[in-house]
Formats: C-alpha cells, structure tokens, sequence
C-alpha cells in the first residue's frame, strides 16, 4: 500500500512563482506520507494567450522546468508525474504538451504526449478553445512500471474517449493519473462522472490533478482534484484552490475487485 497524492493549482503566467508554488504543495504531500505525486497540466504556465507556452518550450532533456521536476524528485525522495509542459516539437511555432514522470531519485523514467487536443466551442458559452493551434499531438500511449504499480499517463482531453483506456489496461494499467485544466463548465458538467467511469470501466484506481481557481488571464478552473478507487469511490477531493488530495492506492484491494468482479475479461470486443 502506497499513498499517493495530486496536486491542485491555479497557474499564472509567471514560470517562477508557479514552481515555488507546485514545489509547497509537494513538500505537504510528502509530510503527510506521499510517495508518488502528481501536477496539472500547465502548472509551469498558463499564460494570457495559449500561444505563450512556445516562448517557454524547452528542449527535451534540458531546462529549468525539466531541471526543477528533477531535482524536486531527488530532494523530497517522491516519484512525480509532471503535470504537462511544452517540449519543442517539429514545428517551431507549436509544442508537444508532454508529461513527463520522475522517479525518487530524480532520474526522468517516462515521457507521455498529450493526444487528444481541446479544439472546442463550449456549448451555450463564448469559450473557444483551439489547442491545435500551438500544440502538436502525441502518437504513443504509455504505461509504465512503478513501485506503486503500472501507471497508465493521459492528459485532460482524452478522458472523454473510452477506448484510449480501454487499450492502456490491456497493456497492464493499474492506476490512471491523468493532469488536466478542466473548464469550469466543461467540469461542472462531466468531470466527476467521467472520472468515476473511468476507473468502474477499467477497474483501476484514477490519480486527477486539476487547475482549479480563477486564472490572471480569465479562465476559470473546476478544481475538484480527486483520487478514486476501482469501485468508482472517492478516495479525496479537494474543490477549488490551491491544495491537494492523498489516499492510499492498495494494489491488493484492486486484484481483489478485478478477481471477484472480472468484468475485463468478459470483454468481447478489444481496441489496439
């Protein structure tokens, strides 16, 4: 039994502060036992204007973002999954949104690119949203080992298509987490339930760091940063605001839910 823990902000523009701030909210975590913690997506940075993250994308391998989810690793002996940041990509005006994950020694182990990007009219609102036109989508899933058991990675978006974690448990996924910068509309409305589908549907425990809070540039995050079990129940939440939840991921109550309840091998129809 491992606790686990995600993080929850609500990101301005300014690189440092964001750091200073995500670097706190770890050091809580690891007080009170975390050993495994996980930001949101665009904690380095939310900008005024979705084109800001290419001022900052960094080389893979090299730069202060990447220097300071290594080095925080290494210092509070914590395992974390980097929310996203902007990694240069092909195309020099766009960026991969990339999550990358560090283990306790600080040592980079995984990096997963988001694939499923927000270009969205949210409905009966004047939000639009075209992440498309500054970030180039991933093409490779992710699943990869850990002491806490198999991390399946996902990014925000892709939480609303089924098959995406359909094909993450059929290469071993036992936890989901998944960074995200929900819209508080978009959240009000499907966040929870999708969630808890998630982790029913695939029987896996769901790891959700979530922006939540009012954001310098307008935007308004839902918050609601959860940990949830196999069974769909909620571990922890924490609404809005600066914070974090924690709860304790037991890999034996999972084997347990998925042997007495084998719902993943009834399956009669497999994606990838």
């Amino acid at each position: 039994m491992s606790k686990c823990a995600a993080i929850q902000m609500a990101s301005g523009p300014s690189v440092s502060s964001n750091l200073l701030e995500a670097e706190k909210q770890i050091a809580e975590a690891v007080k009170i036992g975390a050993k495994l913690v996980a930001l949101p997506e665009n904690f380095a940075m939310m900008g005024d204007r979705e084109t800001d993250k290419v001022k900052i994308k960094e080389a893979d391998g090299a730069g202060p973002i990447q220097k300071f989810l290594s080095s925080t690793a290494k210092r509070y002996g914590v395992w974390i999954v980097g929310g996203t940041i902007p990694i240069a990509g092909d195309d020099g005006n766009k960026v991969r949104a990339a999550c990358l994950v560090y283990n306790d020694q600080g040592e980079r182990v995984a990096r997963y690119d988001k694939q499923h990007l927000f270009d969205v009219n949210v409905p009966e609102s004047d939000e639009v949203y075209r992440e498309s036109d500054s970030i180039e989508r991933g093409d490779e899933l992710l699943v990869v080992d850990s002491p806490f058991g198999k991390l399946g990675i996902a990014v925000c978006y892709d939480l609303r298509f089924p098959e995406f974690f359909r094909t993450l448990v059929t290469q071993g996924m036992e936890i989901l987490i998944i960074p995200s910068a929900f819209t508080s509309r978009t959240g009000q409305a499907h966040w929870e339930v999708l969630l808890r589908a998630r982790a029913i549907e695939n029987l896996c425990y769901v790891i959700a760091p979530n922006q939540g809070g009012f954001h310098l540039n307008g935007r308004k995050t839902f918050g609601h940063s959860m940990i949830i079990d196999p069974w769909g129940v909620i571990l922890d939440c924490y609404k809005t605001g600066a914070g974090f939840v924690a709860a304790d991921i037991d890999l034996d109550k999972l084997a347990k839910v998925r042997g007495a309840f084998p719902v993943l091998e009834h399956r009669r129809f497999h994606c990838g």
